[in-house]
């Protein structure tokens, strides 16, 4: 219990950061009041209720789920370098949101991000596709590159989108860098679910996962089928990923900064790493929004924008510490 304590410290002090500190300030007794004896004319508890709990239920999720879908990604190709980016799905899922604003127009917000759940979907099935899962020979360097290359090829259509249809902008706005400020038009309900789903999934999935990482021939000589392993662990993916991007959009560089710092907490074994990074990318998402709302007040910095900020020194570090050969 003691390794998990500063955990769940962080995580409920990001919770209370979130709720009681903004543009106007909440006091605990303010905050307590809101959440037992709420009161509708009260400004204080219209913010709590109204504004700041949606946006903090939506920092968990979509925190939690990119934690642990950047510790599952590395599972799978090996790479300490890999997050949801790195395989396309982020990609992916912005460029379903973005069919859908061309086939559909200026529809309901919620029913747009609820697009990014398929675009995700389609976009890890491709990868497994074009990294050779379909014939049984996929590897993490094969699925790597798949991914890498069809993240290029759909931001790539993105663009080209906006530049022929200009009203998508605003869409694509969104979708460039995430936030959080948007969580009550989000489906958080719908989504909490397919994260949840997606996680216990790939908590189950964690054995074989580990026993995959002795590499292809030994796993089959313990009774492992790679390739089915692979796309199961692709599926909880886009499971956490498209949930994640559906609430928040593409939250850079959290999925890459956190499996790290959650195996050097809690050792290299993969299924307390899966909790450890979820219950860290909760934490450090809703610090970031908070640092966001906080920094340039009234103005707000998204938080796609904070955790890339944080991530990028991390990414090079991480980087300039892999040995040579040592991915794949």
């Amino acid at each position: 219990m003691r390794r998990w304590s500063p955990l769940l410290g962080l995580l409920l002090l990001a919770i209370l950061i979130s709720l009681l500190l903004g543009y106007r300030p909440i006091t605990p007794a303010e905050l307590w009041q809101a959440l037992v004896a709420p009161d509708p004319t009260d400004p204080a508890h219209v913010t709590i209720r109204a504004i700041r709990f949606p946006r903090t239920v939506a920092g968990l999720v979509c925190g939690g789920a990119l934690g642990a879908a950047g510790m599952a990604i590395q599972a799978v190709t090996r790479n300490p370098l890999a997050d949801p980016g790195i395989l396309g799905i982020n990609a992916g899922a912005a460029f379903g949101v973005v069919v859908g604003a061309l086939v559909l127009g200026q529809v309901d917000a919620g029913l747009l991000s609820l697009l990014a759940f398929p675009g995700a979907a389609l976009a890890a099935a491709a990868v497994f596709a074009l990294g050779g899962g379909l014939r049984g020979n996929a590897s993490p360097v094969r699925l790597t590159l798949a991914g890498a290359a069809l993240g290029v090829l759909l931001l790539s259509l993105v663009t080209a989108s906006v530049l022929m249809r200009g009203e998508t902008l605003d869409v694509v706005r969104f979708w460039i860098v995430g936030s959080l400020a948007e969580a009550r038009a989000r489906p958080l309900v719908e989504m909490t679910l397919a994260a949840g789903a997606g996680f216990l999934l790939v908590l189950a999935l964690a054995p074989k996962l580990e026993v995959l990482a002795l590499g292809d021939a030994l796993s089959r000589g313990l009774g492992t089928r790679p390739g089915r392993v692979q796309a199961g662990a692709l599926v909880c993916i886009a499971l956490l990923t498209g949930a994640a991007v559906a609430i928040a959009g593409p939250i850079a560089f959290l999925g890459l900064m956190v499996p790290p710092i959650a195996r050097r907490l809690v050792g290299g074994s993969l299924r307390p790493g899966l909790i450890a990074a979820a219950l860290l990318g909760a934490s450090i998402l809703l610090l970031a929004d908070s640092a966001g709302r906080l920094l340039l007040a009234p103005a707000e910095i998204r938080a796609g924008v904070m955790t890339a900020l944080l991530g990028g020194p991390i990414f090079v570090l991480i980087a300039r510490r892999i040995r040579p050969g040592a991915i794949g």
